[in-house]
């Protein structure tokens, strides 16, 4: 298990915080790519403009990673892509997308970035109906209910977008991309759609189940097409996560993990510390360490901590130091190390 954290496109006292606390590898934003705009709006942050043509782009990936280098960091994997909403829905210049998306997965291939998470929350992101829950202590946390996010205006006409077009366009995807990652070395982690519920917003969420993992890996099987377990969105699927960690391990199919936990349900739930939520985070790396998992995890979603200001819920600095303590002990504990 490779203890990583999610940095920004550019540095900031996180990247020396990390380093102090023992990281030595990040996971990525691309600067103006279609993660970076979506993850830092749905944080709550203005987005940079972006610095290069193609952020996607080997020249782009490889500044980013002399960046990282500059402060004693390596690039573990990348959460982000070029533009991919036409691709999602099947729609003219779906190809043209595709073609960035290999330029991504080449260039990474030749620069020795092993992992790329990638989602198929179409036009949305993650959904929160609260930024502001009060946790242990005072701490502010992000929430959802179905209520909420009801009460909210749906971003697209509902109906417009299908199920069975979100899986179409999956399965293209799948059969154009595969092939490229597996000549490059690179796996492709495919992100829970988060919540893991049937629509958000009027938009249809089809990642929302073990069984829509199991679908997605017998579309295309490869070690190349592989899952990042999200485990706040894995908690929220089943109530035996560590069976669900040793089910995708036979299948070599964990390329990534989000180590988080939450209380609650799909329609109703709080984000929590990392020892505060309803998962055993010590069952679910103790089922990593036997099946012999050795990828990038990082720690996910954390509260807002006295001292600090809620502009990006979710990534406030203290919960993530905090956060980090606790999955190195857990790591200790189950790999020795």
């Amino acid at each position: 298990m490779r203890l990583t954290e999610l940095l920004q496109s550019r540095p900031d006292p996180l990247w020396k915080l990390v380093k102090q606390c023992g990281v030595d590898e990040a996971v990525v934003l691309l600067d103006g790519a279609e993660q970076e705009l979506r993850w830092l709006r749905a944080a709550g942050a203005v987005p940079t403009p972006r610095s290069e043509e193609h952020p996607w782009g080997e020249a782009a990936i490889s500044a980013q990673q002399q960046r990282l280098a500059d402060h004693g960091l390596t690039m573990a994997a990348i959460e982000d892509t070029a533009p991919m909403d036409a691709v999602r829905l099947g729609l003219p210049g779906r190809d043209e997308q595709i073609e960035h998306v290999i330029e991504q997965i080449r260039a990474m291939g030749r620069l020795g970035v092993p992992v790329l998470c990638y989602n198929w929350m179409a036009v949305t992101s993650w959904a929160r109906t609260d930024v502001a829950v009060r946790i242990r202590g005072g701490a502010l946390s992000t929430g959802y209910t179905r209520e909420g996010d009801l009460a909210l205006p749906p971003v697209v006409e509902p109906g417009s977008i299908t199920e069975e077009q979100l899986w179409d366009g999956l399965a293209y995807f799948l059969d154009a991309v595969v092939p490229e990652a597996e000549q490059a070395g690179v796996r492709l982690a495919l992100h829970p759609d988060d919540p893991p519920r049937s629509s958000s917003r009027g938009v249809p969420r089809i990642i929302r189940s073990v069984e829509a993992y199991r679908r997605v890996l017998d579309l295309h099987p490869s070690p190349a097409n592989a899952a990042t377990l999200c485990q706040g969105n894995f908690a929220l699927m089943t109530d035996d996560l560590p069976a669900v960690i040793r089910e995708l391990g036979a299948r070599d199919a964990i390329a990534f993990v989000h180590l988080r936990d939450v209380v609650g349900t799909p329609d109703d739930f709080v984000e929590t510390f990392h020892d505060d939520g309803q998962t055993d985070l010590s069952a679910c790396v103790e089922a990593y360490a036997e099946i012999g998992f050795d990828g990038p995890l990082r720690p996910d979603h954390v509260p807002t901590l006295e001292g600090e200001d809620n502009a990006r819920p979710g990534y406030a600095t203290l919960g993530r130091l905090f956060a980090l303590g606790y999955v190195k002990a857990l790591r200790q504990v189950h790999y020795g190390r």
